[in-house]
């Protein structure tokens, strides 16, 4: 029984073997490209919305709304970045339905990259946000004493988040297998069903993590505490 799609090689290229991790990255990442050019290729103002369009808008507002509720303010820089890292996740455990395609996020792999890019964008936006020094003294606070107790959460949280992500999939991955073998011709709808909620679920939980990181690096400093 094959979980994750690391260790399936299905081509080389380049002298570099494709495995199904890699080339399911690649189907999700050229789908999501696709449908937004499709969507968006023929807009005009002049033009009524088409019913596509007016889905995507309502997907984007609702991620754009989500994020002004946990930063209590308009963040368009969390929206291209939050907003793309839903939608990655959301599509690769939607496609989970589709037979023979092996979700990206069901390896460790993905969940550690998807979770290394947040721990590069928190000091990113920080930075932008606050400037370098404002951003490193942050870690500083309440005391230099908790330097390092510092430097040890920032890690810690992208840690958490991959492990429960690949966790939170592959439980899933192997609960529907062992039902498979148990009942072959009931509970595959059941667990389809089950596994596009539980998608759903991880992708925003994912999502609101990383917003909720980086809003707190790029809060501004509590007043009187600029000038120390």
């Amino acid at each position: 029984m094959t979980l994750s799609g690391d260790d399936i090689i299905l081509f080389t290229l380049l002298g570099i073997r494709i495995n199904a991790t890699i080339f399911f990255t690649w189907i999700v990442m050229a789908l999501l490209a696709g449908t937004a050019w499709l969507v968006t290729r023929r807009v005009r103002p002049d033009q009524p919305p088409s019913r596509w369009r007016t889905a995507l808008e309502v997907i984007v507002q609702g991620i754009e709304g989500q994020i002004e509720e946990v930063t209590g303010r308009r963040a368009p820089h969390l929206l291209y970045f939050a907003g793309t890292l839903f939608l990655f996740v959301a599509a690769s455990n939607l496609l989970l339905v589709v037979p023979g395609f092996h979700p990206p996020t069901a390896s460790l792999s993905t969940t550690t990259a998807l979770a290394l890019s947040v721990l590069i964008a928190v000091p990113l936006f920080g930075i932008t946000s606050r400037g370098l020094i404002g951003y490193l003294r942050t870690y500083t606070q309440p005391s230099i004493v908790m330097l390092p107790f510092n430097l040890i959460t920032e890690i810690s949280r992208a840690v958490s988040l991959a492990i429960r992500l690949y966790g939170n999939i592959m439980s899933g991955a192997v609960i529907a297998a062992i039902l498979l073998s148990v009942a072959p011709f009931f509970l595959p709808v059941v667990m389809d069903m089950l596994g596009l909620l539980t998608g759903m679920i991880q992708a925003y939980i994912f999502a609101i993590l990383a917003t909720v990181y980086i809003a707190s690096a790029t809060a501004p400093p509590p007043p009187g505490k600029e000038l120390q």
